[in-house]
């Protein structure tokens, strides 16, 4: 089963990849989703959910086949030690292994110039800008809840259904009309409010 990595930090945003996670998990998919940290420490979510990480950067095996790499939001992607993550995203964008940024991981993205060549988005270009004074996009940027530019993938904080989404698509998982009924389920519910 190939592996779709999600990159956790303390702090991080645990709604953002629970949409997707929950999707590609599923036996069928031929996905199986596991956790990748700086380090082997639990980690406590926004929420207050412990997560015990799967794998570390450190201990990072390049033979694993790697489909996917999400990066959930959260409040501590300006901290130095949770740079460390841009090992993992080299080793991905070399290898032209999809990565998908939400929230403020976009805006790590955009501080190590993943986004200056990309169509993409985040929470809004201004604040992008401030978090990332290395951020060079501009021209790129795009207002929209999620962008989808060939292998990368990124949302705004509000937008994590389209963020799944994109993935779901990108991945193959769910395509056409039972994309759009999934989408549509979760994005309005079973009733009208």
């Amino acid at each position: 089963m190939k592996e779709v990595f999600i990159f956790i930090t303390d702090g991080f945003a645990d709604w953002e990849a629970s949409y997707v996670s929950t999707e590609l998990n599923k036996p069928e998919t031929g996905y199986r989703v596991k956790t990748i940290a700086i380090d082997r420490e639990p980690k406590v979510s926004m929420g207050g959910l412990t997560v015990l990480p799967d794998y570390s950067v450190k201990e990072f095996n390049p033979n694993v086949d790697i489909a996917m790499l999400v990066i959930p939001g959260g409040t501590q992607w300006r901290e130095a030690k949770n740079q460390q993550a841009k090992v993992i995203v080299d080793y991905c964008v070399s290898k032209e292994i999809p990565v998908a940024a939400i929230c403020d991981a976009t805006t790590f993205l955009g501080n190590h110039g993943y986004l200056d060549n990309h169509r993409h988005t985040g929470n809004t270009l201004p604040y992008l800008k401030q978090g990332a004074p290395n951020y060079r996009g501009d021209q790129h940027y795009v207002d929209a809840q999620s962008v989808r530019d060939v292998n990368l993938i990124t949302a705004n904080g509000s937008g994590a259904l389209e963020f799944s989404r994109h993935i779901l698509e990108r991945l193959g998982v769910l395509e056409g009309d039972e994309l759009n009924e999934w989408y549509e389920i979760f994005k309005k519910g079973y009733f009208p409010s």
